[in-house]
Parts: structure tokens; sequence; C-alpha cells
């Protein structure tokens, strides 16, 4: 296979030789064990096809799940091809691990299922067998050219579940989302329910279930690979922060680049995650390595979820938050 040629402002991931041969030594295979403790695979990159990984998991272990297994469509994963299924076979096939995946879930934990307009119904049907559905959200896939005898494909869907409905964890305050306020009212003169800066105008606002500020990766973004599927760092920040506490433990079984983990990480919270493709899981490993020196995630600053097309202001908010902690040190240095 002849190796990609990219321009010279092209962020895609890349890995040389030298590199798979090191990061694979991270990798996980447990071919040869019948379980493992959650301590062995903390922080991990399991190598392994899900089916014969799964029951090898300790039951329980995790606070949040976050599933994106291969729609219904035709899509070629680094040569395993998945080919579309009958409605009913579809979800035979996703009866055949959902509820072993389930059993992974803490009694207060979270689980997002992703998925598309064509699948959907499926995923739906599913996670209502084995869970309390608690919403369905729906986030602009913003990406692709048109179709000339349909609609544009430019919606997904992600399904919101927990196994108690009585019990379990959500943080709101941390996934409000900052938006520009284009008609300000006010009341005695003063601005209402949003705030007036020298950057502009803005209102923090609670999340809804429709999420029309996701970018999707791509060529001159750091996260963006070459998976054909890849989630936005974003939209993963989204779930983690709502659905798992700081030091909890996040599980994705269909891992792909490894994104959950990476944003994991990046968040504070530890991981691990199933993935059967050798190369995708070498550039999760790059990918955490990078997250080391890097723990920004695009959108997301100064603990609040911006709105498409505010790069400029959110660089002006991290430039203020940068001076004000300068000016805190300086302070401290000069008691």
């Amino acid at each position: 296979m002849h190796e990609k040629i990219r321009a010279g402002r092209n962020r895609t991931l890349t890995v040389n030789d030298a590199e798979k041969i090191n990061l694979s030594k991270n990798l996980l295979r447990l071919s040869n064990r019948s379980s493992v403790e959650i301590n062995e695979i903390l922080d991990k990159t399991i190598v392994g096809d899900l089916f014969e990984v799964i029951d090898k998991i300790p039951k329980k272990a995790a606070d949040l799940i976050i599933i994106d297994p291969p729609y219904n469509l035709s899509k070629n994963f680094n040569g395993y091809k998945f080919k579309p299924l009958s409605n009913d076979n579809y979800l035979k096939y996703l009866r055949s691990w959902f509820p072993k995946v389930v059993s992974i879930l803490k009694d207060n934990g979270s689980l997002y299922l992703c998925g598309d307009w064509k699948c959907s119904s499926a995923l739906q049907q599913v996670m209502e067998e084995n869970l309390t559905v608690m919403n369905r959200i729906t986030w602009q896939r913003e990406k692709g050219r048109g179709a000339e005898s349909n609609w544009k494909n430019a919606m997904e869907d992600v399904w919101f579940g927990v196994k108690n409905p009585k019990d379990y964890y959500f943080n709101v305050d941390a996934v409000k989302v900052k938006r520009r306020v284009i008609a300000p009212y006010r009341v005695d003169g003063k601005p209402k329910d949003w705030e007036e800066t020298g950057n502009g105008n803005f209102r923090v606002t609670y999340p809804s279930n429709f999420w029309d500020d996701i970018s999707i990766p791509y060529w001159s973004m750091p996260e963006n690979t070459d998976h054909p599927a890849q989630k936005p760092e974003k939209l993963i920040a989204k779930f983690i922060l709502a659905s798992c506490p700081k030091g909890g433990i996040v599980f994705d079984p269909f891992l792909g680049s490894g994104t959950t983990s990476v944003v994991a990480k990046k968040l504070g919270r530890h991981f691990f995650g199933i993935e059967m493709n050798d190369e995708y899981a070498v550039w999760t490993e790059k990918r955490l390595l990078n997250a080391e020196k890097d723990n920004s995630i695009q959108g997301y600053v100064d603990g609040v979820f911006w709105e498409r097309n505010t790069l400029h202001f959110q660089k002006k908010s991290t430039q203020k938050i940068n001076n004000q902690k300068a000016a805190r040190r300086d302070s401290t240095l000069l008691e």
C-alpha cells in the first residue's frame, strides 16, 4: 500500500514504523487469559475481538460506557468490511453483544449508544430491553457533499440510558453551552441572563438534546485520523463530563482510533477499551501519548462548550485565563 502524500498543513495523525513497534508494546492482549482484574486493564487498550474479550472483563466495572458500533451500512474498517443486514438481523447482531456490554456497567452507571437514522430504531429497541432510556440526543454531523435525489444526511442519534433512573450521575453544570447573544434583552438597562464583555455578548445556557456545536474532525485538526467513522472529541467530552465523575472509569467496546480513551485521559478519568484492529489501536496509543503534552479539546474552553465559529473569542478567553494565572503566580511570589 502506498503511503499517503499529505499537504504541508495537514495535521492528520501519522505513525511511522519505529513508532508502531514501540507503541505496540503498550497494547494488551487477553487471548491466553480467562479473566482479568480491573487494575490490569485500567488505562489500557485491549486488542481483540469483542466476542472473545467481553466475558473476561470484570462485571460492574465502568461508571460510563460509550458505544459507537458499526452502523448498518457498508463500511471498510481497515480491511474488516461490515455489510448491511436486514433490520431483523441487525437487531440480532446488537443483541448478541449488547447485554454483555451492559453487564460491565455499574448499578448507578450510564451508557451512550451512537447510531444514524437507518439503525436508530434498532438501537432504541435494544436499549429499552436492557436499560431505562433517558433521552435521545441528535447532533448535527455537518460534513460531506449533498445528495441530488435525497436529503443530505447531516444528523446522527445518541441514545442515553441508565441502569437505575433513581440513582445515576449527571453533572449538568459541566456541560453548559456558551452562545453569542444576537438580540440582547435588558431589564432596567442591565443584561438579562447574558454577559456583556469586551469581546461580545454571550449567554451560558443549559444543554438540550439537540447539539449543533460539533465539528467533524478534518485534516487541519490535530485530533484527526484516517479512521472512516471517527467521532469528534468534543462530542465524547460532553458524555464524559455529564455522566462520569472525576477519577471514574469509562469503557468503550468499539474503540476505533481511541477518541473515548483520549478524551477520558484529558478530562481526568480512567478508561479502557477494546479494538480488534492493530493499526487503530496503535493510533490510540500515539494519541494518548500526545494527550500528555496537549489536553485541549476543540470547542471546550474555560469550562464551557462554545458554539461553532467562535474560535476568535475562545482564544481571547484562553489568553484572559492565562493572564489571570500569571498574575496569581506573581502575587504569590511577592508575598
